[in-house]
């Protein structure tokens, strides 16, 4: 059965859903053009019609405020000229908007805490942005500082300094046509501690909503990433909320503007190295995080076109509760989502009335088709469902 006849399929044994036009905003990790083999992911790539927006991850930013390159020989024309040829992509689709996403896990949330609360370096931010936009040809920035006046952060008045920023930037990008999104946490408890949604709808285009990293390697026992429901066996542990319907409803409940909300889509998923191989429940005891892949090399993680070679071979086990897959290969516990629990997340969220879905990200689907159901096989299942419903 090809990957069309499936999501026919599929759509039609979920249930009726009305078509969407709605968005899919796709991150470019541009680290990935150093992975080896198969999984080397660079600018050429990229699908300009998969998606309809697609950000480069990332810039940071430098104590005075301006942008920086984080990796100038992947990014700049004198290395392997990654920004000029993302910005090609235009060429190919000029419907497709490009953005530059500002942040990530590696940088010092301090620095952005002291920009933001700063006018002159907030000032210096946009300066140096809007003549990024302007060389570049972009279409807009995506500000990926996940956790304002948070402990990991030095200053309590990030929330308030944040959207001081974003109405500056708005003002400044508003006559220019520039567009401004941002990509926030999707956990509850987190949301009134860090953001004024009330804002953060005024001045963002996009509210690129992160419905994953719920559990992982940074907990000490087996949890899914992205369960779009919560598991009877949450309560006991107090994690009820770390789920995607919970962080969605939280959400419309503060009051978000759900018409700029992307609902976050993972394809890639969280692993575990068991203690005992033969307890390999929700909240059992790992070891550590699941062995580092070919192509992801990470500890705990792997990419969907990692974990797909697995498919045929093992059992794959459905979690009624939570909606989500997971395979248990020896001591790895891997969990992770497939086009069947892609097609339920996306459903959910179209039933829910956001107005797109974001992708983290590209480089982790299966991009080359290698395991047999098409290239990009997540992404096309949300595609095909925001477009056909269930027609």
């Amino acid at each position: 059965m090809n990957q069309k006849a499936i999501l026919c399929f599929l759509a039609a044994l979920l249930g009726s859903i009305s078509k969407s036009e709605g968005r899919i905003f796709c991150y470019f990790a541009s680290w990935t053009v150093y992975r080896p083999g198969d999984g080397k992911f660079d600018v050429d790539n990229i699908d300009p019609f998969l998606c309809t927006q697609v950000s480069f991850a990332y810039v940071g930013v430098n104590s005075n405020g301006s942008l920086e390159v984080i990796d100038p020989h992947q990014a700049n024309s004198n290395g392997l000229d990654g920004l000029n040829r993302f910005a090609a992509l235009k060429k190919v689709n000029p419907d497709l908007q490009l953005f530059i996403s500002i942040g990530g896990w590696n940088e010092s949330p301090d620095k952005y805490s002291n920009i933001l609360a700063d006018p002159s370096l907030r000032q210096s931010f946009i300066d140096s942005a809007v003549a990024f936009l302007d060389q570049y040809q972009f279409d807009g920035i995506d500000l990926d500082w996940d956790y304002p006046s948070r402990n990991d952060a030095s200053n309590d008045q990030d929330k308030a300094n944040a959207i001081l920023l974003l109405e500056d930037l708005q003002n400044t990008f508003k006559p220019k046509g520039y567009l401004i999104s941002a990509a926030i946490n999707g956990c509850p408890r987190f949301l009134s501690e860090s953001y004024d949604i009330v804002q953060l709808n005024k001045f963002l285009d996009f509210i690129n909503v992160i419905m994953f990293d719920y559990h992982g390697n940074f907990n000490n026992y087996v949890g899914h990433s992205s369960p779009l429901f919560n598991s009877s066996l949450d309560a006991d542990s107090g994690s009820t909320d770390f789920n995607v319907a919970a962080g969605l409803e939280a959400w419309i409940q503060k009051g978000i503007d759900l018409s700029k909300v992307n609902m976050g889509l993972a394809t890639f998923g969280r692993t575990f190295t068991l203690e005992d191989p033969f307890k390999a429940d929700l909240y059992d005891p790992i070891l550590d995080g699941g062995l580092p892949g070919p192509f992801t090399r990470e500890v705990g993680v792997l990419g969907y076109n990692e974990i797909c070679s697995y498919i045929n071979f093992y059992t794959r086990y459905w979690d009624n509760e939570q909606q989500v897959p997971h395979l248990i290969v020896g001591d790895q516990w891997i969990g992770y989502d497939d086009i069947y629990s892609i097609v339920i997340k996306t459903q959910y969220g179209l039933q829910n009335n956001v107005g797109g879905f974001m992708v983290w990200s590209l480089d982790t689907d299966d991009f080359r088709g290698s395991c047999g159901t098409g290239q990009y096989p997540l992404i096309n299942a949300a595609k095909y469902i925001i477009e056909n419903g269930s027609t």
